[in-house]
Protein backbone atom coordinates (compact mmCIF):
# COMPACT_ATOMS: atom_id res chain seq x y z
CA UNK A 1 0.00 0.00 0.00
CA UNK A 2 1.17 3.51 -0.83
CA UNK A 3 1.01 5.82 2.21
CA UNK A 4 1.07 9.49 1.21
CA UNK A 5 1.77 12.18 3.82
CA UNK A 6 0.43 15.73 3.31
CA UNK A 7 2.77 18.70 3.65
CA UNK A 8 2.31 20.73 5.76
CA UNK A 9 0.42 18.91 8.50
CA UNK A 10 0.28 18.90 12.29
CA UNK A 11 1.56 21.56 14.67
CA UNK A 12 1.41 25.21 13.61
CA UNK A 13 3.48 28.01 15.15
CA UNK A 14 0.68 29.09 17.50
CA UNK A 15 0.33 25.58 18.91
CA UNK A 16 4.12 25.15 19.16
CA UNK A 17 4.29 28.40 21.12
CA UNK A 18 1.41 27.51 23.46
CA UNK A 19 2.88 24.13 24.39
CA UNK A 20 6.33 25.61 24.86
CA UNK A 21 4.85 28.27 27.15
CA UNK A 22 3.47 25.56 29.46
CA UNK A 23 6.74 23.62 29.42
CA UNK A 24 8.89 26.69 30.09
CA UNK A 25 6.55 27.81 32.87
CA UNK A 26 6.84 24.39 34.52
CA UNK A 27 10.64 24.64 34.35
CA UNK A 28 10.78 28.25 35.53
CA UNK A 29 8.16 28.21 38.30
CA UNK A 30 7.81 24.49 39.07
CA UNK A 31 4.57 22.52 39.20
CA UNK A 32 1.72 22.91 39.55
CA UNK A 33 1.00 25.32 36.72
CA UNK A 34 -2.69 25.98 36.07
CA UNK A 35 -4.06 26.16 32.54
CA UNK A 36 -7.55 27.46 31.78
CA UNK A 37 -9.17 25.00 29.37
CA UNK A 38 -7.15 22.69 27.11
CA UNK A 39 -4.01 24.52 26.01
CA UNK A 40 -4.77 23.15 22.52
CA UNK A 41 -7.43 20.72 21.32
CA UNK A 42 -5.56 17.43 21.60
CA UNK A 43 -5.87 15.00 24.52
CA UNK A 44 -2.43 13.49 23.88
CA UNK A 45 -0.82 16.91 24.28
CA UNK A 46 -2.93 17.68 27.34
CA UNK A 47 -2.16 14.34 29.03
CA UNK A 48 1.58 14.72 28.41
CA UNK A 49 1.59 18.18 29.97
CA UNK A 50 -0.60 17.00 32.85
CA UNK A 51 1.98 14.31 33.60
CA UNK A 52 4.62 17.05 33.88
CA UNK A 53 2.59 19.00 36.44
CA UNK A 54 0.11 21.13 34.48
CA UNK A 55 -3.38 21.26 35.93
CA UNK A 56 -6.21 22.02 33.53
CA UNK A 57 -9.25 23.84 34.89
CA UNK A 58 -12.53 24.98 33.39
CA UNK A 59 -12.78 28.30 35.19
CA UNK A 60 -10.52 30.78 36.96
CA UNK A 61 -12.20 30.29 40.33
CA UNK A 62 -10.71 26.77 40.43
CA UNK A 63 -7.20 28.24 40.59
CA UNK A 64 -5.68 29.00 44.01
CA UNK A 65 -5.08 32.74 44.59
CA UNK A 66 -1.65 33.85 43.40
CA UNK A 67 -0.94 30.74 41.34
CA UNK A 68 0.77 30.77 37.94
CA UNK A 69 -2.02 30.55 35.35
CA UNK A 70 -1.85 30.16 31.59
CA UNK A 71 -4.58 31.16 29.13
CA UNK A 72 -4.97 28.75 26.22
CA UNK A 73 -4.03 29.41 22.58
CA UNK A 74 -7.68 30.17 21.77
CA UNK A 75 -7.72 33.43 23.74
CA UNK A 76 -10.02 34.62 26.53
CA UNK A 77 -12.60 37.35 27.13
CA UNK A 78 -11.56 40.53 28.91
CA UNK A 79 -13.78 39.53 31.86
CA UNK A 80 -11.59 36.46 32.42
CA UNK A 81 -8.48 38.63 32.52
CA UNK A 82 -10.18 40.93 35.01
CA UNK A 83 -11.22 38.00 37.21
CA UNK A 84 -7.66 36.65 37.14
CA UNK A 85 -6.39 40.05 38.26
CA UNK A 86 -8.91 40.15 41.09
CA UNK A 87 -7.63 36.77 42.33
CA UNK A 88 -4.01 37.90 42.12
CA UNK A 89 -3.09 35.22 39.60
CA UNK A 90 0.28 35.33 37.86
CA UNK A 91 -1.02 35.16 34.29
CA UNK A 92 0.94 34.05 31.24
CA UNK A 93 -1.03 34.52 28.02
CA UNK A 94 -0.58 31.75 25.43
CA UNK A 95 -3.14 33.23 23.03
CA UNK A 96 -1.98 32.66 19.45
CA UNK A 97 -0.66 35.97 18.07
CA UNK A 98 -2.89 35.54 15.02
CA UNK A 99 -5.93 35.30 17.30
CA UNK A 100 -4.73 38.40 19.18
CA UNK A 101 -4.48 40.17 15.83
CA UNK A 102 -8.18 39.44 15.20
CA UNK A 103 -9.00 40.90 18.63
CA UNK A 104 -7.06 44.07 17.83
CA UNK A 105 -8.66 44.44 14.40
CA UNK A 106 -12.14 43.92 15.83
CA UNK A 107 -11.64 46.52 18.54
CA UNK A 108 -10.18 48.98 16.02
CA UNK A 109 -13.33 48.68 13.93
CA UNK A 110 -15.50 49.04 17.05
CA UNK A 111 -13.59 52.22 17.99
CA UNK A 112 -14.62 53.59 14.59
CA UNK A 113 -18.25 53.20 15.62
CA UNK A 114 -18.83 50.11 13.49
CA UNK A 115 -20.87 47.04 14.38
CA UNK A 116 -18.85 43.86 13.92
CA UNK A 117 -19.88 40.77 11.98
CA UNK A 118 -17.82 37.84 13.29
CA UNK A 119 -17.65 34.84 10.96
CA UNK A 120 -17.16 31.66 12.97
CA UNK A 121 -18.66 28.75 14.88
CA UNK A 122 -20.81 29.42 17.95
CA UNK A 123 -19.39 27.96 21.13
CA UNK A 124 -15.83 27.57 19.86
CA UNK A 125 -13.40 28.85 22.55
CA UNK A 126 -11.82 31.30 20.10
CA UNK A 127 -15.21 32.80 19.26
CA UNK A 128 -16.19 33.08 22.93
CA UNK A 129 -12.91 34.87 23.63
CA UNK A 130 -13.16 37.19 20.63
CA UNK A 131 -16.74 38.22 21.38
CA UNK A 132 -15.69 38.92 24.95
CA UNK A 133 -12.87 41.25 23.95
CA UNK A 134 -14.67 43.62 21.61
CA UNK A 135 -16.68 46.48 23.10
CA UNK A 136 -19.72 47.25 21.02
CA UNK A 137 -22.18 45.07 19.16
CA UNK A 138 -20.94 41.83 17.58
CA UNK A 139 -23.07 39.65 15.26
CA UNK A 140 -21.96 36.01 14.93
CA UNK A 141 -22.71 34.19 11.68
CA UNK A 142 -21.31 31.11 9.98
CA UNK A 143 -23.29 30.67 6.74
CA UNK A 144 -24.09 32.92 3.74
CA UNK A 145 -27.84 32.53 4.25
CA UNK A 146 -27.55 34.13 7.69
CA UNK A 147 -26.52 37.44 6.12
CA UNK A 148 -30.08 38.17 4.97
CA UNK A 149 -31.30 37.93 8.58
CA UNK A 150 -28.82 40.41 10.02
CA UNK A 151 -30.40 43.43 11.69
CA UNK A 152 -27.94 46.31 12.01
CA UNK A 153 -28.24 49.91 13.18
CA UNK A 154 -26.38 51.47 10.25
CA UNK A 155 -25.52 49.51 7.08
CA UNK A 156 -22.82 52.09 6.34
CA UNK A 157 -20.96 51.37 9.59
CA UNK A 158 -20.13 47.67 9.47
CA UNK A 159 -16.95 45.57 9.58
CA UNK A 160 -16.26 41.85 9.52
CA UNK A 161 -13.61 39.65 11.11
CA UNK A 162 -13.15 35.87 10.99
CA UNK A 163 -12.24 32.93 13.20
CA UNK A 164 -8.62 31.98 12.53
CA UNK A 165 -9.35 28.28 12.01
CA UNK A 166 -11.43 29.15 8.94
CA UNK A 167 -9.61 29.48 5.61
CA UNK A 168 -10.12 31.93 2.77
CA UNK A 169 -12.19 29.28 1.03
CA UNK A 170 -14.32 28.70 4.14
CA UNK A 171 -15.22 32.36 4.50
CA UNK A 172 -15.40 33.42 0.84
CA UNK A 173 -19.13 32.81 0.33
CA UNK A 174 -20.07 34.54 3.58
CA UNK A 175 -17.92 37.58 2.81
CA UNK A 176 -19.34 37.79 -0.72
CA UNK A 177 -22.88 37.74 0.71
CA UNK A 178 -21.96 40.45 3.22
CA UNK A 179 -20.47 42.68 0.52
CA UNK A 180 -23.50 42.12 -1.74
CA UNK A 181 -25.94 43.26 0.96
CA UNK A 182 -23.69 45.83 2.65
CA UNK A 183 -21.43 47.36 -0.03
CA UNK A 184 -19.76 49.67 2.51
CA UNK A 185 -18.65 46.89 4.85
CA UNK A 186 -14.92 46.74 5.60
CA UNK A 187 -12.70 43.90 6.75
CA UNK A 188 -9.13 42.64 6.92
CA UNK A 189 -7.19 41.60 3.86
CA UNK A 190 -7.25 37.88 3.03
CA UNK A 191 -3.54 37.73 3.88
CA UNK A 192 -4.61 38.14 7.51
CA UNK A 193 -6.30 34.73 7.42
CA UNK A 194 -4.33 32.15 9.42
CA UNK A 195 -1.56 30.86 7.14
CA UNK A 196 -1.58 27.43 8.82
CA UNK A 197 -5.28 26.84 8.22
CA UNK A 198 -4.99 27.78 4.57
CA UNK A 199 -1.83 25.70 4.00
CA UNK A 200 -3.24 22.56 5.60
CA UNK A 201 -6.50 22.77 3.71
CA UNK A 202 -4.75 23.26 0.38
CA UNK A 203 -2.46 20.30 1.10
CA UNK A 204 -5.45 18.13 2.00
CA UNK A 205 -7.19 18.93 -1.30
CA UNK A 206 -4.04 17.94 -3.19
CA UNK A 207 -3.75 14.78 -1.13
CA UNK A 208 -7.36 13.73 -1.79
CA UNK A 209 -6.79 13.88 -5.54
CA UNK A 210 -4.23 11.05 -5.54
CA UNK A 211 -5.37 8.59 -2.84
CA UNK A 212 -8.29 6.23 -2.24
CA UNK A 213 -8.94 7.19 1.39
CA UNK A 214 -7.81 10.01 3.69
CA UNK A 215 -7.07 9.69 7.41
CA UNK A 216 -6.99 12.92 9.42
CA UNK A 217 -5.23 12.75 12.78
CA UNK A 218 -6.87 15.14 15.20
CA UNK A 219 -9.26 15.60 18.10
CA UNK A 220 -13.05 15.46 17.64
CA UNK A 221 -13.35 18.92 19.23
CA UNK A 222 -10.73 20.42 16.91
CA UNK A 223 -12.39 22.76 14.42
CA UNK A 224 -9.52 22.74 11.93
CA UNK A 225 -9.16 18.92 12.07
CA UNK A 226 -12.87 18.41 11.39
CA UNK A 227 -12.63 20.79 8.46
CA UNK A 228 -9.74 18.82 6.96
CA UNK A 229 -11.86 15.69 7.03
CA UNK A 230 -14.76 17.55 5.40
CA UNK A 231 -12.50 18.90 2.66
CA UNK A 232 -11.19 15.44 1.83
CA UNK A 233 -14.74 14.06 1.75
CA UNK A 234 -15.88 16.93 -0.49
CA UNK A 235 -13.15 15.87 -2.91
CA UNK A 236 -14.97 12.56 -3.33
CA UNK A 237 -12.88 10.14 -1.25
CA UNK A 238 -13.78 8.43 2.04
CA UNK A 239 -12.25 10.42 4.90
CA UNK A 240 -12.01 9.67 8.61
CA UNK A 241 -10.98 11.73 11.64
CA UNK A 242 -9.09 9.67 14.23
CA UNK A 243 -7.36 10.65 17.45
CA UNK A 244 -4.56 8.11 17.05
CA UNK A 245 -3.57 4.81 15.45
CA UNK A 246 -5.69 2.79 17.88
CA UNK A 247 -8.83 4.25 16.28
CA UNK A 248 -7.99 2.95 12.80
CA UNK A 249 -10.61 0.57 11.40
CA UNK A 250 -8.94 -1.80 8.90
CA UNK A 251 -12.21 -2.08 6.95
CA UNK A 252 -11.81 1.57 5.90
CA UNK A 253 -8.89 0.45 3.74
CA UNK A 254 -10.67 -2.40 1.93
CA UNK A 255 -9.82 -2.14 -1.77
CA UNK A 256 -7.52 0.88 -1.26
CA UNK A 257 -4.07 0.94 -2.82
CA UNK A 258 -3.16 4.44 -1.63
CA UNK A 259 -4.02 6.05 1.72
CA UNK A 260 -3.40 9.70 2.50
CA UNK A 261 -2.57 11.01 5.98
CA UNK A 262 -2.73 14.55 7.28
CA UNK A 263 -3.10 16.05 10.77
CA UNK A 264 -4.80 19.02 12.38
CA UNK A 265 -2.79 21.96 13.66
CA UNK A 266 -2.87 20.68 17.26
CA UNK A 267 -1.82 17.08 16.50
CA UNK A 268 1.82 16.13 17.19
CA UNK A 269 3.65 14.39 14.35
CA UNK A 270 4.39 11.46 16.65
CA UNK A 271 0.75 10.43 16.21
CA UNK A 272 1.21 10.43 12.43
CA UNK A 273 4.34 8.31 12.81
CA UNK A 274 2.43 5.83 14.98
CA UNK A 275 -0.33 5.63 12.38
CA UNK A 276 2.21 4.98 9.61
CA UNK A 277 3.75 2.24 11.75
CA UNK A 278 0.31 0.71 12.33
CA UNK A 279 -0.33 0.60 8.59
CA UNK A 280 3.06 -1.03 8.14
CA UNK A 281 2.05 -3.76 10.56
CA UNK A 282 -1.08 -4.45 8.51
CA UNK A 283 0.51 -4.63 5.08
CA UNK A 284 3.67 -3.80 3.13
CA UNK A 285 3.82 -0.02 2.64
CA UNK A 286 5.67 2.57 0.62
CA UNK A 287 5.70 5.95 2.38
CA UNK A 288 5.69 9.05 0.18
CA UNK A 289 5.80 12.68 1.35
CA UNK A 290 4.08 15.19 -0.89
CA UNK A 291 5.99 18.36 -1.72
CA UNK A 292 4.36 21.37 -0.14
CA UNK A 293 4.82 24.61 1.76
CA UNK A 294 7.59 24.60 4.37
CA UNK A 295 6.52 26.66 7.37
CA UNK A 296 9.29 28.48 9.21
CA UNK A 297 7.12 30.77 11.34
CA UNK A 298 8.12 31.19 14.98
CA UNK A 299 6.28 33.43 17.45
CA UNK A 300 7.94 35.21 20.36
CA UNK A 301 7.55 33.97 23.91
CA UNK A 302 5.67 36.11 26.46
CA UNK A 303 8.01 38.48 28.35
CA UNK A 304 7.82 36.39 31.56
CA UNK A 305 9.41 33.46 29.71
CA UNK A 306 11.44 35.17 26.98
CA UNK A 307 14.78 34.66 28.72
CA UNK A 308 14.23 30.95 29.36
CA UNK A 309 16.17 28.44 27.28
CA UNK A 310 16.02 30.16 23.87
CA UNK A 311 15.61 27.85 20.92
CA UNK A 312 14.99 24.69 22.94
CA UNK A 313 12.80 22.11 21.26
CA UNK A 314 10.43 19.49 22.64
CA UNK A 315 10.59 15.79 21.92
CA UNK A 316 7.20 14.48 20.80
Amino acid sequence: MRVVLAQPRGFCAGVERAIEIVERALEQYGPPIYVRHEIVHNRHVVERLRAKGARFVDEIDEVPPGAVTIFSAHGVASAIEHEAGQRGLHVIDATCPLVSKVHIEGQRYANQGREIVLIGHAGHPEIVGTMGRITGRVHLISKPEEVARLVVADPEKLAFITQTTLSVDDTRAVIEALKARFPSIVGPDTKDICYATQNRQRATRELAEIVDVVLVVGAPNSSNSNRLREIAAESGVPAYLIQDASALDPHWLDGATAVGITAGASAPDSLVEELVARLGEMTATEVVRLPGVTENVRFRMPPQLAEAAPGRRRSW
